[in-house]
């Protein structure tokens, strides 16, 4: 009976208690398109880095540790904004993710499902195809679009071209 009694405060306590990846995950904001432009003419002073990302994009999940690094090692010279494409009623799935990944900052799902109506204001050769990576140099207005995965590499090299 003893033994019973300590499997079932067992189960109790295992059934009842908070999961921990969601009590610390990130709230993420869902938008449209017209704050995503807000970004895209931004008067700021620093590179605006863009990065368009969904959970279901492998590609897009093996580079995003790239953008995190270079958001730190560059936090006083370039924006980064991380857009999702994931459903906007996939939010709380985002977060978490978001929150394993270590994904701080400017995380937001766009949420704008005709996708024809605003790709080409992001870029006009954008496909949609996933990742992809827009940076702007507030000085200069030149606008960089990338349509692949990007190496670690290839971010430091385009942010140190565009600060110089």
């Amino acid at each position: 009976m003893k033994n019973r009694f300590i499997i079932l405060l067992f189960i109790f306590f295992i059934t009842v208690r908070p999961d921990p990846v969601n009590a610390q995950d990130q709230e993420i904001q869902v938008v449209k398109f017209d704050a995503l432009e807000s970004i895209l003419n931004s008067d700021s002073e620093k590179i605006q880095v863009i990065n368009f990302w969904a959970t279901w994009c492998a590609p897009c999940i093996k580079e995003l540790p790239y953008f995190v690094k270079a958001g730190d090692e560059y936090e006083n010279q370039i924006d980064l904004h991380l857009i999702s494409l994931d459903y906007a009623d996939q939010a709380d799935k985002v977060s978490a993710f978001a929150s394993r990944k270590s994904l701080d900052g400017n995380v937001v799902i766009l949420d704008e499902v005709d996708y024809n109506s605003w790709i080409d204001k992001v870029d006009p050769s954008w496909s949609g195809a996933i990742p992809a990576t827009l940076f702007i140099n507030p000085k200069t207005g030149e606008r960089i679009f990338m349509e692949r995965q990007m190496t670690y590499e290839d971010l430091v090299n385009e942010l140190n071209a565009l600060l110089n």
